[in-house]
């Protein structure tokens, strides 16, 4: 198995928007983080995705395109913007992870029932395996996040650390 991380659409236009929402959002950071961190010390792929919307006024140099300042990114993490819920679809991201060599994707981020069901399902139609961080997928919606950890494969932060090479 060689993983990458995704992060999917954690910026400011979408996870600060109430306070419920950001409670949510705020927990998946943390474990988000830890890993990245993981994911650094074991040199793996972290890859950033994030969602262009131009109706929205989302687009890069705008603070609302911009991640939520919470997370620990690095310049040389890798950049993929996405236009559509699937991060796959019409993006460059497939290539990348081939190139790399990835085989399995560990899926983080916002929202748990859009972008990151998508993603899951796209994984899928690329021959990769999409597998779930717990606790570091976020939605507007406690019962959301549920049915997405319940309908796809999902590992504890613990498991993935003794997993990893």
């Amino acid at each position: 198995m060689k993983p990458a991380l995704l992060v999917i659409d954690m910026q400011k236009h979408y996870v600060f928007t109430d306070e419920e929402k950001t409670k949510l959002v705020l927990r998946a950071a943390e474990l988000i983080n830890e890993g990245i961190a993981l994911f650094r010390r074991k040199q793996l792929p972290i890859i950033c995705v994030q969602h262009r919307e131009e109706e929205a006024g989302v687009i890069p140099g705008t603070e609302g395109f911009e991640t939520m300042e919470q997370l620990r990114f690095l310049p040389s993490d890798i950049r993929i913007i996405k236009t559509y819920n699937n991060a796959f679809n019409k993006t460059n991201l497939e290539a990348v992870l081939r190139e790399l060599g990835v085989d399995t994707v560990i899926i983080t981020g916002y929202c748990a029932e859009y972008c990151v069901l998508s993603t899951c399902r796209g994984a899928l139609d690329c021959d990769l395996k999409p597998i779930l961080l717990r606790n570091a997928i976020a939605s507007g919606s406690k019962e959301n996040i549920r049915f997405v950890e319940n309908v796809n494969d999902l590992i504890s932060l613990g498991a993935l650390r003794v997993m990893l090479p």
